[in-house]
């Protein structure tokens, strides 16, 4: 990847080093209101609604009727210093290019783009969501708009899955950012009502469903940033495609237990993952982009 030298997020918050993950918790945002929805917006929400068999205007209701988020949710505090190491620069620069990228997508739905922080960690750290250790690997935050990530990550990346390189490491920031993409439209919020109303099964496809399309997502952020800023150089995609192949449910399992259980998945088989990147790597409209949820999401 072509990184160096570039714009890095402010929305970086450098926790490493810092113990149990150090610093004050903010107080989370009680909705997830992304402002007036254009005709655009209305456009996915009605096909969103399709394809999973909800009420639309439900949906319409969750996305406009909410109260909005605090002004300082998913920023870092103001005396925050930027990365001063190799790979938390890069991180604040995958960041930097997923805003640009979100910041232009947005408004053909009709809506604005609101930016997510990114904490980066040492072992453990606290959120909105809990606390959580590394063990646990990268996760999106929903109540506090933020992306957690020990960067240690990026080495079992590279040396337990066999998945090294830049842009490995950038899918997996870009995949975390697809979940704040859906949080900010209302489709995370939707999916987990739908699983509180279905079996564990049914539960597990949706939340496979919601981790393709981020996967997907990604993907189309790779594709645009490339696109507009020269990103990728040769050889990006297959990283990318390697860890996703590396992280599928199927081969986690193979690896840790010696046997799959299709039943149990929560991100989606080595193939899907796959898939579902080339998809967002294809994919130039981002109306008609990442349709996980119908028929053929699988």
């Amino acid at each position: 990847m072509r990184w160096r030298g570039r714009q890095q997020s402010r929305n970086v918050e450098d926790r490493r080093g810092r113990g149990r993950g150090g610093g004050m918790r903010l107080p989370s945002g009680t909705g997830g209101r992304v402002g007036s929805i254009g005709c655009g917006g209305l456009l996915l929400v009605i096909v969103f609604a399709v394809l999973t068999g909800n009420d639309p205007a439900a949906l319409l209701q969750l996305l406009s009727g909410a109260s909005a988020p605090s002004a300082d949710v998913g920023l870092p505090p103001a005396d925050a210093a930027p990365p001063s190491d190799e790979l938390g620069q890069f991180a604040a620069v995958v960041l930097r290019s997923t805003e640009e990228i979100w910041h232009e997508a947005f408004p053909q739905l009709g809506l604005q783009y609101q930016e997510p922080g990114l904490v980066l960690f040492t072992d453990s750290v606290d959120s909105d969501c809990g606390f959580n250790s590394a063990a646990v690997g990268p996760f999106y935050c929903p109540a506090d708009r933020k992306i957690y990530i020990d960067l240690s990550f990026f080495d079992q990346l590279s040396r337990r899955f066999g998945a090294p390189g830049d842009f490995a490491q950038a899918y997996v920031i870009a995949h975390e950012v697809g979940h704040h993409v859906q949080n900010l439209l209302g489709i995370s919020t939707q999916v987990r009502q739908m699983q509180a109303r279905t079996s564990r099964e049914q539960a597990n496809q949706l939340s496979v469903r919601l981790e393709l399309q981020a996967d997907c997502l990604a993907g189309f952020w790779a594709a645009q940033a490339h696109r507009r800023q020269a990103l990728l150089e040769p050889g990006d995609v297959e990283e990318g495609l390697r860890a996703a192949a590396a992280i599928g449910d199927d081969n986690i399992q193979k690896r840790s237990q010696g046997y799959v259980v299709p039943e149990s998945w929560t991100h989606g088989s080595s193939e899907q993952r796959q898939h579902w990147l080339r998809e967002g790597l294809a994919s130039s409209d981002i109306r008609q982009a990442c349709e996980t949820f119908s028929d053929q999401g699988f």
